[in-house]
């Protein structure tokens, strides 16, 4: 519906093949870099809308599933423009992967995080303020200081995306009083776009995304969280037969990958443990995980179990 992992990754300019520019309208030019970088042959729905609105220097709220395609709705239209998205996330882990991700596809990419060495930011840094980087992953920690605000300002910005933008919302299931800071963007930045993404928004929530970014007159998109492959089976029970449950289940699926959500780290962390004594181990994703827990869970060659935070 429209209501309208490495620490630090780059790639050399010159295997930045695209000259595209914002002057691009028709589908067909969209899907050259849709095919070349991501290997798509076509949009999923809304995607192609997002990408126009920020490619128009509009201001946008996304509110799209997991798995729908958000960072694509962002990547893209900073692989076509001649500047930099800066991203704003609030995971070190996801960053790092995106950012090696776009670094094997040629697109050039940088992180900076806690993670990163003095060294490397310094590298980071100076090279963002020549235009080196299509993608710039940041906290929203990092944002906080000034000294990162003032060397914004010298980085030729073309938009700000939020990912994760409900953490901005005290209305929200998963508020982080660091995302507040980031409502000095529009103060600071006043002709960038700034788009907001999120999987997970009431309407409550959508409506302080807009207040606290200060986002003027956005586009506005709600995609369809309707999966005909997957089906839903909602149980009460007390722990010990949750417990059974979460057993008979990774058993049943032992040939595939399973997801095991948790609401707690420490909780996620427990329920590991309790799988390896049954011989059924799970990777803990937590943000407590590492660009080498990353790397082992990618080259694993057998199906993966994972218990997410």
């Amino acid at each position: 519906m429209g209501v309208r992992g490495d620490k630090y990754v780059t790639v050399r300019l010159a295997s930045f093949l695209p000259a595209y520019t914002h002057s691009m309208t028709s589908e067909a030019d969209l899907l050259i870099p849709l095919r070349r970088y991501w290997g798509y042959s076509s949009f999923r729905p809304l995607q192609e809308r997002v990408v126009r609105s920020l490619l128009a220097g509009h201001d946008t709220c996304v509110v799209m599933p997991t798995g729908g395609g958000k960072s694509l709705c962002y990547q893209l239209p900073a692989v076509v423009s001649e500047r930099t998205t800066v991203v704003i996330s609030p995971l070190i882990a996801l960053m790092q992967d995106q950012a090696a991700q776009l670094a094997q596809m040629g697109i050039p990419a940088a992180v900076l995080n806690s993670s990163v060495s003095s060294g490397e930011q310094s590298r980071v840094m100076r090279q963002a303020r020549d235009g080196a980087f299509r993608l710039l992953y940041l906290s929203p920690e990092r944002l906080q200081r000034a000294d990162t605000l003032a060397w914004l300002q010298q980085v030729p910005i073309s938009c700000f995306a939020i990912d994760e933008a409900h953490c901005i919302s005290e209305w929200g299931h998963e508020f982080r009083p660091e995302y507040r800071q980031l409502s000095s963007l529009r103060g600071k930045f006043t002709d960038r776009p700034i788009a907001a993404f999120t999987a997970s928004a009431t309407r409550h929530v959508r409506h302080d995304i807009l207040a606290q970014l200060q986002l003027r007159n956005p586009d506005k998109y709600i995609a369809s969280f309707h999966r005909p492959n997957l089906r839903y089976l909602v149980r009460e029970c007390d722990s010990v037969e949750h417990t059974e449950l979460l057993v008979t289940a990774l058993r049943h699926y032992g040939e595939g990958n399973v997801i095991v959500y948790s609401p707690t780290i420490n909780k996620v962390e427990e329920t590991v443990d309790f799988l390896e004594t049954r011989e059924s181990p799970l990777w803990a994703i937590t943000p407590r995980w590492t660009a080498l827990t990353a790397d082992a869970i990618r080259n694993a060659g057998c199906p993966t179990k994972c218990a997410y935070w």
